[in-house]
């Protein structure tokens, strides 16, 4: 499958239509399991990992936002890989968050990443130095240069504070493997452009815009909610797939009360999905500081949305 360059119909239908987009197309963000303690729970990671791609996820992305990978160290990021690895086996793809605001540090984590058995690599823009677009564009042609891994870049400025314009989107197109975005920007109408003039797969990173960016031609989303509905995010796309588009619309209307508890209720993600997920009976556990647990208050809400999604 070609992944880069095109024009426009061929970019679009890509990832519209029935092909297979580099890393699947329902990708959870795991949370990472940790013990009562705070120490890294790599037999609950596995038996999350395993719930997860039972339950419709065909792709698993570790240590990003909602794994808390400012808080795991270098080890626990590559024991993460090879323990999920080990669980799930060739059935789905794992990328593993790499970035940093270190160029040198996010080279040794993709190249660490490969040998732990990663299937790619999660990039997130330098924060805090807030490097100008040339810096930027050198920064992730470095790191894709580093390993063998397709890269997927991950644009969030609302936490890095930097835009990755969709005119440096369009240049870093052309590496051989930066094949994918996950799209953060809020910027609908920058994500068309970027996707009708490259071959570069978009995921939805906002799960409000899972259905929307599907439909211009994205590759579908690397999801937070996914940790705790799977199989009721899967089902937007499969039936926007099986050309059902007003079924596809009721789901996502549907899953928007707690995509909205969730990711816009003044909680970050990881909080939220570990609450849940503890409710639920899956593996979570604590949230690592400066992060902390979601109050009962607040844990009421979210099942009680949860109860409404999946009734």
């Amino acid at each position: 499958m070609e992944l880069h360059g095109g024009d426009t119909e061929t970019a679009v239908m890509t990832y519209a239509a029935s092909q297979t987009p580099p890393f699947g197309r329902a990708l959870c963000a795991m949370v990472t399991p940790f013990t009562p303690s705070g120490a890294l729970d790599l037999d609950g990671a596995q038996r999350l990992a395993e719930w997860l791609v039972g339950h419709g996820c065909d792709g698993l992305v570790l240590s990003g936002t909602t794994g808390e990978a400012p808080t795991t160290s270098d080890a626990e990021k590559a024991e993460l890989v090879t323990a999920v690895r080990e669980a799930v086996g060739d059935r789905v793809s794992l990328v593993t968050g790499v970035g940093t605001f270190d160029t040198r540090h996010t080279v040794e984590l993709a190249r660490s990443a490969e040998k732990a058995g990663a299937d790619g690599v999660l990039v997130v823009s330098p924060y805090y130095s807030r490097p100008p677009q040339d810096a930027l564009e050198a920064h992730f042609r470095e790191v894709a240069d580093a390993s063998g891994l397709p890269v997927m870049l991950y644009d969030i400025p609302g936490r890095t504070g930097t835009r990755i314009e969709p005119e440096t989107l369009l240049r870093l197109a052309g590496h051989p493997r930066i094949v994918a975005v996950k799209d953060c920007s809020y910027d609908f109408l920058g994500a068309q452009k970027v996707i009708g003039r490259t071959g570069l797969a978009y995921y939805a990173g906002c799960d409000e815009h899972n259905l929307a960016l599907y439909a211009v031609g994205g590759a579908g989303y690397v999801s937070t909610v996914a940790n705790v509905v799977p199989e009721q995010l899967r089902a937007v796309l499969d039936a926007f797939e099986a050309g059902d588009t007003p079924v596809s619309a009721r789901l996502q209307q549907r899953a928007a009360p707690l995509i909205e508890s969730m990711m816009a209720a003044g909680l970050p993600g990881a909080v939220t999905a570990k609450a849940l997920l503890g409710a639920l009976g899956l593996p979570a556990g604590p949230v690592r500081a400066p992060l902390r647990p979601a109050g009962r208050e607040a844990v009421d809400g979210l099942r009680d949305a949860y109860e409404r999604c999946v009734a």
